[in-house]
C-alpha cells in the first residue's frame, strides 16, 4: 500500500530537538573499553534497591482487578498531602490539590497542552534547564523562552513559567525571595507556574523550598503547581511514580483532561505510593548514599583541576575545564567515565559536564581513582 497519500500530514518528531542521549554514542564506546569497566555518571538513574517496605506494599496491592481512577486512591492523596507538609514545609492542602502521575516525565511533557497553551504564547523555561520543559512547550505549538530572571522578560507576559529547584541539571536552589518574586511576577500576568521540585528532599548545602511553602506563596496556591517524583528520593525510577499538587481549579483541570486520556497511574504503584510517602525513614537513609558518594567524586573532580559551581542540592555536579563540554566529555570518556555534556541543557551549559551521583559506591570510587591518578 502506498503512503504518498500521507505525505502532508505534520511530523511531531521534526518539532523537537535530537533526543540528547543519542548524540554521546561513540563518548560511551571509548569509556566502555575501559580495562576495568565504564562508570557511567550520565543518566540520573536510581541503582540502589526499592525498600522492601514498599514492595510489601506493591505485592499487597497486585490483587486489585478492576480500573483504578485517574484521580487515585484518597489513601494515596492523603498521603502526599501529608509528606508536602511533613517532608517540605508545605501545609494546607487536601485531596482536590493532588493528582497522580505517571512519572513525572510523562507529565511535564504535556502539562502545557493539556492547560489549553498553544500557538501564540509564550512558556519561559530556565537557561540551563532539564529539555522536557522544551519539548512540552514545543508540543504545544507554543513558543520557549529561555530567563533565570524577570528582568530578562521585559514586556513579556508568558502564559506559564516552568521552574526547577533544585536544579537539573546545575543543582542551583533558588531562595525565598527569588521564588516569592516569580510568584508575584506571574500572578501580576496571569500566568502559571509549575515548579519540578523532584530534588526538593535532596538539598546538602542549604535549604531548599517548595513553591508551595507559606513563606513564598503565601499560603495561596492560585496559579501555582508543584511537581513531585519518587523516582529519585525512594529509587522508584522504574515505577513512574510522582504528582501534581498546587492550585485545585488547575488541578480539576488537569484531571479532567487526563480522564478522557486514560492517563491512569497502576492501582499496585498507588499502592506503592502510599507506603514510600508515609514512611521516611528510607527516603533519609537513602540521601545519605547520595551525600556519601556525592562527597567522594566532588573531591576527586576538584582535585582532577574542575570547576564545580552551584552543585549545592540534587544527583549531580555541574563542572567544567572552561572548555566545549564535548572536549571534556572526550576527556572523561578516555579514563572510562561518561558524563552528560552541558549542551543538553541549552546554549547556556555549552562548556560544563554532568556528573550524576547515581552510580554504585564501587563505581564511584572506580571514577574517583581514575581522576586524581
Amino acid at each position: 500500500m502506498s503512503t504518498s497519500g500521507f505525505a502532508t500530514r505534520r511530523r511531531v518528531s521534526t518539532l523537537l530537538p535530537d533526543f540528547p542521549w543519542d548524540t554521546i554514542g561513540g563518548a560511551r564506546m571509548r569509556a566502555s573499553a575501559h580495562p576495568d569497566g565504564i562508570v557511567d555518571l550520565s543518566v540520573g538513574t536510581p541503582v540502589d534497591p526499592v525498600d522492601p517496605i514498599i514492595r510489601e506494599a506493591l505485592a499487597a496491592s497486585s490483587e486489585f482487578p478492576g480500573y483504578p481512577t485517574t484521580i487515585g486512591t484518597g489513601e494515596l492523596r492523603e498521603a502526599a498531602v501529608a509528606a508536602l507538609a511533613r517532608r517540605y514545609g508545605a501545609p494546607g492542602l487536601d485531596e482536590s490539590a493532588v493528582l497522580p502521575v505517571i512519572g513525572t516525565k510523562e507529565a511535564i511533557a504535556g502539562i502545557v497542552s493539556t492547560l489549553g497553551i498553544g500557538a501564540g504564547d509564550v512558556v519561559v523555561i530556565p537557561e540551563v534547564a532539564y529539555p522536557t520543559y522544551e519539548v512540552s512547550a514545543l508540543l504545544a505549538g507554543a513558543t520557549p523562552v529561555r530567563a533565570d530572571s524577570t528582568v530578562q522578560l521585559g514586556p513579556t507576559s508568558p502564559a506559564l513559567i516552568f521552574l526547577n529547584s533544585p536544579s537539573n541539571p546545575t543543582g542551583k536552589v533558588l531562595g525565598i525571595d527569588h521564588l516569592r518574586k516569580v510568584v508575584g511576577w506571574a500572578r501580576e500576568r496571569g500566568a502559571i507556574v509549575v515548579s519540578d521540585e523532584c530534588y526538593l528532599g535532596l538539598a546538602w548545602d542549604t535549604e531548599a523550598y517548595s513553591i508551595l511553602d507559606p513563606r513564598v506563596s503565601d499560603g495561596d496556591h492560585t496559579g501555582l503547581i508543584a511537581v513531585h517524583s519518587l523516582s529519585k528520593v525512594s529509587n522508584l525510577a522504574s515505577y513512574r511514580a510522582g504528582f501534581f499538587a498546587g492550585d485545585r481549579e488547575l488541578i480539576g483541570e488537569l484531571l479532567a483532561v487526563r480522564k478522557h486520556a486514560g492517563l491512569i497511574v497502576p492501582f499496585p504503584i498507588q499502592g506503592a505510593m502510599v507506603a514510600a510517602l508515609n514512611d521516611d525513614a528510607h527516603a533519609i537513609a537513602q540521601a545519605e548514599r547520595y551525600r556519601a558518594r556525592r562527597t567522594t567524586l566532588l573531591a576527586a573532580v576538584r582535585a582532577a583541576g574542575f570547576r564545580v559551581d552551584h552543585s549545592e542540592a540534587g544527583l549531580y555536579l555541574w563542572a567544567t575545564r572552561d572548555e566545549d563540554s564535548r572536549v571534556t566529555l572526550d576527556w572523561l570518556a578516555e579514563r572510562g567515565i561518561l558524563a552528560a555534556p552541558g549542551d543538553f541543557y541549552g546554549p547556556a551549559g555549552t562548556r560544563h559536564v554532568r556528573m550524576a551521583l547515581t552510580a554504585t559506591d564501587e563505581r564511584i570510587a572506580a571514577a574517583a581513582a581514575r581522576l586524581t591518578a
